[in-house]
């Protein structure tokens, strides 16, 4: 019997093994590809039409929110997980490669079948990174119902606009934005960003093209303080007679049938003597390292890129292809637009450099078409900050002092435990709390993962160095110990009370927090005090009104506030004009996010209506634990009703609204929302607080995470020292309270003896 077990042994092992290679190349096999984009609509359809047609192989499409994809996408290919090929816009390429998140094409590239522009665009150390499959610029929107013949220079639009019914302007474009300047500039002969890497928004042709749209402004031909929503609205409405905008104005046009309108190149600049020149922006198919090694995933690259797929998309989404061998559609004007257009273009650089541009160029815009200063200093100041950011990482430090403090506090908790160990009093409390200790585990896994392993991360990933321009370099785990808090406590060598150092910021995070928190408790308090009276009528439903701006979401309050502050198109602009009709007054509209007061002003109205609410509530909450008879006695003595309520009622409810005080206090302290969306930060950075100021070194200055991690810790030992010191200070009053008591009970019993 034995015997025979043995024998049928090895051929069951065999038959496994056999089972175990099949299975697992089989499933190698059937490995499939996955293809992660951030596509809506008409364009979403396009790309599954064109997927699948792919033969034999199975893809998996994945869809993210566009303001997200970068991060989801490097995140996880860092990781070792996410797509074999995705598909973005082609200057994001200097930042993929730096992540190491994208490789070389290879051959899923037809060379043959693109022009110079787009291949140079997805290029990257002289090789291709990228498959074109679409590309993109602004153009000039015209409203033919206002404007019958296209301007022959922009100057000729200010004629154009003696015409105009009363109301409308001119041209709306977004004038505070580098993207869209930059075709300005380009006409002047100029460029954002050279060929070298070095800040190119410098010299007579930015200041030229800086003069030239202030001058546009000044004879009211461009609309003033507009984004991309304001341009929208406006040209939607019939508001602007030229729009300067991209494909992508007419999906929301589509909503307004009763426009009518054409697409046409963007006009002469007679003053630079050449049009205006555009980005163009080339939408791609990129591969991962580790899909450009499957021969399939190049297969499917070439089929998205194919006159095949290009076709698909022009019937359903009527994109402008990128190939040059696919004709457009002979009755389709408005692509005909855009190909006229993208030939008199500049291909955005998609050099890492150019993530450092775009900020400080905006503020650049910003302050000179405030009039807050002249271009040359303005243009000069974004060039030391472009230069700032892009400086060299530290030098790494060494890690010993480090690893010897770090094993002092090892030794020093250990002796500690050792010594408490030792106490039999102490294993006697440990043995008697074993069962409560199984209660709370659960929670104390959860804390810890939760909270304290990421404080613990941000605080080790803040001795880290470097940003995502030499990560090939030095990689993420540059340690330079504790010179990213020397350079933050230092201003990075330059004054200490300059614009968006240390200092400044804190003093406006403090001013920003003890303004918001004195009028969330005094309107929390003053309104819990008013519904709290008996004799009001319908007080449950001003309690429902009046907690209705804390159950909104705070970004919606925030942006929804932000365009009542808009100077030309605002509620309170509106309000304004309203006053002066009515009365007769000359109230000039204002310009709230030109000066820091203000801004300030704004960003502070927009988080008192969101922070009031919670301290009304706890102050009803508190309110109803007050004793009537107290509240009785004090009258029947005499007490006035203020003085029934500074000396009965504020003293009762102190011990309910004082953690509310502190909770409030650190919630203003980081309200990020707010400061972001509101003033996001203008002008030119005043109003920015630690917690913008740290997102802005993580996320639009190259990726500084061990920068941005000194600043979170630095906000963290703020909070903390500032909790603990107002702990501190209500021990010092409970204690002089206590011996106040016991030193009357002691002069009572004296007395009565």
């Amino acid at each position: 019997m034995k015997s025979t077990q043995r024998r049928r042994f090895p051929a069951f092992g065999v038959f496994f093994a056999l089972f175990v290679v099949v299975f697992f190349s089989r499933a190698a096999q059937a490995e499939p590809i996955r293809l992660w984009h951030a596509q809506r609509g008409d364009e979403q359809k396009a790309l599954e039409e064109i997927v699948a047609r792919f033969p034999g192989e199975r893809v998996e499409l994945l869809a993210l929110p566009s303001d997200a994809f970068k991060s989801k996408v490097s995140a996880a290919v860092q990781f070792g997980e996410g797509p074999d090929l995705f598909l973005d816009a082609h200057d994001k390429l200097g930042d993929y490669d730096g992540r190491k998140v994208v490789a070389p094409v290879g051959d899923a590239l037809d060379r043959d079948a693109f022009a110079g522009p787009t291949l140079a665009a997805v290029s990257l150390h002289g090789e291709p990174y990228g498959v074109p499959i679409t590309q993109k610029s602004v153009a000039l929107y015209v409203n033919t119902d206002l404007v019958k013949d296209l301007p022959a220079d922009l100057e000729s639009i200010a004629a154009i606009g003696k015409t105009l019914p009363a109301g409308v302007v001119p041209l709306a474009y977004n004038s505070q934005s580098t993207y869209y300047h930059a075709g300005f500039v380009h006409a002047f002969g100029g460029l954002m960003l050279t060929p070298g890497d070095q800040f190119g928004f410098v010299g007579p042709a930015a200041e030229k093209s800086l003069d030239f749209v202030l001058d546009l402004r000044a004879q009211k031909v461009v609309a003033e303080d507009t984004d991309v929503s304001v341009v929208t609205n406006l040209f939607r409405s019939g508001k602007a007679a030229f729009a300067i905008d991209g494909p992508w104005l007419a999906t929301s046009l589509a909503e307004a049938p009763s426009l009518h309108y054409r697409v046409a190149p963007l006009p002469l600049v007679r003053a630079a003597g050449k049009p205006i020149l555009p980005y163009l922006g080339v939408e791609a198919v990129m591969l991962t390292p580790k899909g450009a090694t499957r021969p399939e995933v190049r297969a499917l690259a070439r089929l998205l890129a194919s006159p095949e797929a290009t076709r698909i998309r022009l019937e359903r989404a009527r994109t402008l292809p990128a190939r040059i061998d696919v004709p457009l559609p002979p009755e389709d004007a408005f692509l005909a637009a855009f190909a006229e257009q993208a030939k008199s273009t500049v291909a955005m650089p998609s050099s890492l450099a150019m993530n450092a541009v775009w900020e400080p160029s905006d503020r650049a815009i910003r302050k000179v078409l405030r009039r807050d200063a002249l271009p040359s200093p303005a243009l000069s100041e974004a060039k030391r900050r472009f230069d700032d950011v892009r400086r060299p990482s530290p030098p790494p430090a060494s890690r010993t002092p480090g690893l010897v403090v770090f094993g002092a506090l090892l030794l020093l908790g250990a002796l500690s435990l050792v010594r408490r160990a030792k106490d039999p009093e102490f294993r006697k409390h440990v043995k008697r709390s074993l069962p409560a200790y199984a209660y709370v585990t659960h929670a104390v896994i959860a804390v810890g993962v939760l909270v304290i392993l990421p404080l613990v991360l941000g605080a080790l990933t803040s001795l880290l160095g470097g940003s995502i321009q030499n990560l090939k370099e030095v990689g993420w785990h540059n340690y330079v110990g504790l010179e990213n808090f020397v350079q933050i406590l230092t201003a990075r060598g330059g004054s200490l009370l300059s614009t968006g150092s240390f200092y400044v910021v804190l003093l406006v995070t403090v001013l920003w927090t003890v303004i918001n928190v004195f009028f969330h408790v005094a309107l929390g308090v003053a309104l819990a005090l008013l519904l709290s009276r008996p004799l009001l009528r319908l007080r449950a439903l001003y309690r429902v009104l009046l907690i209705i701006p804390w159950a909104v979401p705070s970004y919606v309050t925030a942006l929804a506030w932000k365009g009542m502050f808009h100077r030309q198109f605002g509620a309170v602009t509106g309000l304004i004009h309203a006053l002066n009709n009515t009365f007769g007054t000359s109230l000039e509209p204002i310009s709230w996010f030109a000066r820091f007061s203000t801004a300030f002003a704004a960003n502070v109205a927009t988080n008192v209506w969101l922070g009031f609410p919670f301290m009304m509530v706890v102050t009803i909450g508190a309110l109803t634990a007050v004793p009537d008879d107290v509240l009785e006695a004090a009258k029947v003595d005499g007490a006035s009703r203020w003085q029934r309520l500074w000396l009965v009622t504020l003293p009762m409810i102190r011990p309910s609204l004082l953690p509310a005080v502190t909770m409030g206090a650190v919630w203003t302290f980081n309200m990020f929302n707010v400061v972001f969306l509101v003033s996001g930060g203008e002008p030119d950075g005043t109003t920015e607080i630690l917690v913008t100021e740290a997102y802005r070194w993580a996320f639009t200055r190259n990726a500084q995470y061990g920068y941005a991690a000194a600043y979170a810790v630095l906000i963290f030992l703020l909070l903390f020292g500032r909790t603990r010191l107002s702990d501190w200070f209500a021990e010092r009053r409970e204690a002089r309270e206590k011996a106040a008591s016991a030193a009357a009970i002691a002069k009572a019993a004296g007395g009565a003896a």
